[in-house]
C-alpha cells in the first residue's frame, strides 16, 4: 500500500513536468510568431508590391538619377512699364471750355485722332490777328523793296528805308508767331480765311495707343497746366525690377528673367535683363533693372502698372536629381520608391536640396547605385498610402 501511494506521487510529479514543459513551448511559439509577424509588418511597411496591370493602368514610369541643371538666382519683385516715349499726358496749350469728349478709359486711340474739344473767343482773335498780319505783310514787302531800290538810286532817305525796314520785318515776325500758334492750336494758317474763323479747336493724340486715364468732362474748363488725358502704348511693354545694392555684381545684360505674378501660380512667363541701371536709390538701397519679354506676344496680357514677381537667373550648376513627382513628402520627410524586382519596390529615405524644372536635387544620391530605378510617376500616392 505504501508503494501504492510512493508510485502515485511519482506519476503525479511527471505529469506536472510535462504541463509546465508544454506551457512554455507554447509560449515560446507564441514569443516566435509574434516576432515574426512584427518582422512582416516592418517589412511591409517598407516594401510595396504592385502588379504589372496596375503599373500600366496608373500610368507609372520608371527612371534613373540623370544629372539636371539647377539655376542660381537672385529674387525681385517689380511691375511691368512701357518706356516714357510710349506714354503722354495730352494737355492743351491754350485754355478753354470742354465742347466735346467722347473717349472711355480702355478705348484705343490712332496718332492724330481727335481726342476732345475746346471752345473760348480768344481763339477768334487770335485767328484774326494772324489774317490782319498776313495781309499787312503783303504791302509792307513791297514797300520795303521799293525804298531799299530808291535808297539805291538815291531818290529816297534813309529814314524812309529804315521805316520800312522796320515795319516789314516787325509784321513779319507777328505773322510766323501767330502761325507757329495756330499750328499748335491745329489750326492750318495756309487754309485759313476770314470766312472759316472757328471759336473751337481740336486736340490730337501724340501717338496711337489706349487712353487709359480720362480727367476732362464736357463743360469743364481747363487750363494749359491741366492733364486731360493720358494715352499708353503697351507695344513695347518691359519688366522693371528693384535689386538690393549686394546684388549688383551678380547681375548681367543678357541673363534670363522667370517672370511669375500672384494670380497665375505656377505659370512662368520668360524675360531677359536689356539695361542695368548704375544708380543706386539712396533711401531703399535698391537698384533698377529694366528687362525685356521674350515672347512679345506675352506682352498683349498685361498692363501697365501689374505688379510681379520674377527670379533672374545669375548662374547654372549640375547636380543628381530626381523628377520632382519621384519624391513624395511625408510629415516633412522625404522618401522614394526603389525598384527591387518587377512587382516589388521598397520605400527609402531621401535628402532633397533645390528644386528647378521640375527636378529635385538629391543630397544623399552616393546611397543608390548608377543603375537603380525609381518610381518617378505615382510614387507619392503609393507612399503616402
Amino acid at each position: 500500500m505504501f508503494n501504492n501511494f510512493k508510485n502515485n506521487r511519482i506519476l503525479k510529479g511527471l505529469l506536472v513536468l510535462v504541463l509546465v514543459s508544454l506551457i512554455s513551448c507554447n509560449a515560446e511559439k507564441k514569443s516566435e510568431t509574434a516576432g515574426t509577424n512584427d518582422a512582416s509588418e516592418n517589412a511591409d511597411t517598407d516594401s510595396i508590391t504592385i502588379t504589372e496591370s496596375q503599373f500600366k493602368a496608373s500610368n507609372m514610369e520608371l527612371g534613373k538619377l540623370t544629372l539636371q541643371d539647377f539655376s542660381k538666382s537672385i529674387k525681385a519683385n517689380g511691375m511691368f512699364d512701357v518706356p516714357p516715349q510710349n506714354k503722354a499726358t495730352v494737355s492743351a496749350y491754350f485754355a478753354g471750355y470742354v465742347k466735346n469728349i467722347t473717349l472711355l478709359p480702355g478705348d484705343v486711340v490712332k496718332k492724330g485722332q481727335v481726342l476732345f474739344t475746346l471752345e473760348n473767343p480768344e481763339y477768334v482773335q487770335m485767328q484774326q490777328d494772324f489774317l490782319e498780319a498776313k495781309g499787312r505783310l503783303n504791302y509792307l514787302k513791297s514797300d520795303y523793296d521799293r525804298q531799299k531800290l530808291l535808297l539805291d538810286d538815291n531818290v529816297t532817305s534813309q529814314k524812309n528805308y529804315l521805316k520800312a525796314e522796320s515795319e516789314y520785318k516787325v509784321t513779319l515776325v507777328q505773322f510766323q508767331s501767330l502761325k507757329k500758334k495756330l499750328g499748335l492750336m491745329n489750326i492750318n494758317a495756309n487754309t485759313l480765311t476770314g470766312e472759316n474763323i472757328s471759336s473751337v479747336i481740336s486736340v490730337l493724340s501724340p501717338l496711337s495707343g489706349f487712353a487709359t486715364t480720362i480727367n476732362a468732362s464736357k463743360g469743364m474748363f481747363l487750363n494749359p497746366s491741366d492733364v486731360a488725358m493720358t494715352i499708353t502704348n503697351t507695344e513695347q511693354l518691359h519688366i522693371e525690377l528693384k535689386i538690393f545694392e549686394k546684388d549688383l555684381p551678380s547681375v548681367k545684360v543678357g541673363q534670363s528673367i522667370k517672370v511669375m505674378l500672384q494670380n497665375e501660380p505656377g505659370k512662368v512667363y520668360e524675360g531677359k535683363v536689356h539695361l542695368i541701371n548704375r544708380a543706386i536709390n539712396a533711401a531703399e538701397r535698391t537698384i533698377d533693372i529694366h528687362g525685356d519679354l521674350v515672347n512679345k506676344e506675352d506682352a498683349k496680357l498685361f498692363a501697365p502698372g501689374m505688379y510681379l514677381e520674377a527670379a533672374i537667373l545669375t548662374a547654372t550648376e549640375k547636380f543628381l536629381a530626381l523628377p520632382q513627382e519621384a519624391v513624395a513628402n511625408i510629415e516633412n520627410d522625404f522618401f522614394v520608391l526603389v525598384k527591387q524586382n518587377t512587382t516589388s519596390f521598397k520605400r527609402m529615405p531621401v535628402k532633397i536640396g533645390a528644386t528647378d524644372n521640375g527636378y529635385v536635387q538629391i543630397l544623399n544620391a552616393e546611397d543608390f547605385d548608377a543603375n537603380t530605378e525609381f518610381l518617378t510617376k505615382g510614387a507619392f500616392n503609393l507612399i503616402s498610402e
